[in-house]
């Protein structure tokens, strides 16, 4: 049974202490037993409400069995093109692996306030592993429900000296059991925009650095006023998605804005989500998805996302071959960093952040 504690939810400061500063995440706040949601993670109701949501009948899933068959590099790209994202199945990372982090990710998250807090931003020893909660808790109106630790990988020492020994293992392992099921991908994407070789600067720029998120959404008291994550696309060229059977994960569908379509977890099944570097690299030919998680009144859930970027240093905008018929550019060159930067500095906001990188009239 969780220790007494002295928290009062009508006071923000109390509660931003107790998650926050405290290292308790809202993972605390659910293991207390709270009856009513604090009032700092009541979302507005056009964040909160989906109020049109499609059927998953036409949601792409794509058995990889046959890497190199027509159908499926053509099923890959369209769905690319068409959705922004898809689930594959039979896509070569053992089952095992995918067991193994999910069980680390729990182990993780079992980790005393004081443990964990350790990894936290003002704690840390490197700004390549970060504790945290929400997304970016200062610059929020209203706080999201969700506990995540995030590692950017530098190399194998690092890690083996800096992230959490609990984790560290699963996460290596799953990053490289993801290889090449990311480097295939992108092999058959980038040749339907004409790109028959990927040499050491396009490699660069699609899969120069690699981030794993381990995502912990516990259950909420009333997930009907608040949100797991709130509505966003990835800045990543590409991301792989582990999430476990409870669901959750909702995609913005093609029949208008309040179009919504929830992606059933498949067991042994990855999503793979097109993100915003990707959807500029291509000239807008392939579309980050927009997406965003619910809170949950009954199960904990979790997710693992590997986020495959351009390095932080690189310049992204058309490659050359997407412009070769004379097509506009739709976006100009910027430093990755710098895109990164400007989507960390607000809330989640749907896809405004993919208008940093457009040509303005």
């Amino acid at each position: 049974m969780a220790p007494a504690i002295s928290i009062s939810l009508n006071d923000s400061s109390d509660v931003t202490d107790f998650v926050i500063k405290q290292g308790h995440g809202v993972k605390g706040l659910s293991e207390r037993g709270i009856k009513s949601l604090p009032e700092q993670y009541i979302q507005p109701l056009e964040e909160r409400l989906m109020t049109r949501i499609e059927p998953q009948e036409s949601i792409p899933v794509i058995d990889m069995s046959k890497w190199d068959d027509a159908q499926v590099t053509n099923s890959i790209c369209d769905a690319a093109e068409k959705w922004g994202f898809f689930q594959v199945v039979n896509h070569g990372v053992p089952l095992q692996v995918l067991d193994d982090v999910k069980k680390a990710t729990y182990g993780f998250f079992g980790l005393s306030a004081a443990e964990k807090i350790k990894y936290s931003k003002e704690n840390s020893s490197s700004n390549n592993v970060r504790f945290g909660t929400s997304f970016t808790p200062q610059v929020e109106k209203a706080l999201e429900w969700k506990d995540y630790l995030s590692l950017f990988y530098v190399s194998d020492e690092e890690a083996a000296a800096l992230w959490p020994p609990v984790c560290k293992d699963q996460i290596l392992e799953y990053m490289k059991s993801s290889k090449f099921l990311i480097d295939h991908l992108l092999q058959v994407l980038m040749k339907r925009l004409n790109v028959n070789e990927i040499d050491e600067t396009k490699q660069s720029l699609l899969t120069g650095s690699v981030r794993t998120n381990i995502n912990y959404y516990p259950i909420c008291p009333n997930p009907e006023l608040t949100v797991g994550v709130g509505r966003h696309s990835d800045v990543s060229t590409l991301t792989v998605l582990l999430q476990d059977n409870v669901g959750g994960l909702y995609v913005r569908g093609n029949e208008g804005e309040d179009s919504w379509i929830h992606v059933p977890p498949i067991n042994g099944a990855i999503v793979i989500n097109i993100g915003d570097a990707l959807q500029i690299l291509s000239n807008g030919r392939y579309r980050s998805v927009e997406h965003r998680v619910t809170a949950n009144g009954s199960s904990n859930r979790i997710s693992v996302p590997i986020f495959v970027n351009p390095r932080p240093q690189d310049m992204i905008g058309p490659l050359p071959e997407t412009l070769a018929n004379g097509e506009k550019p739709i976006y100009k060159q910027v430093l990755y960093s710098d895109y990164v930067k400007h989507f960390f500095r607000k809330a989640h906001d749907g896809k405004k952040t993919v208008d940093f990188a457009k040509f303005t009239n």
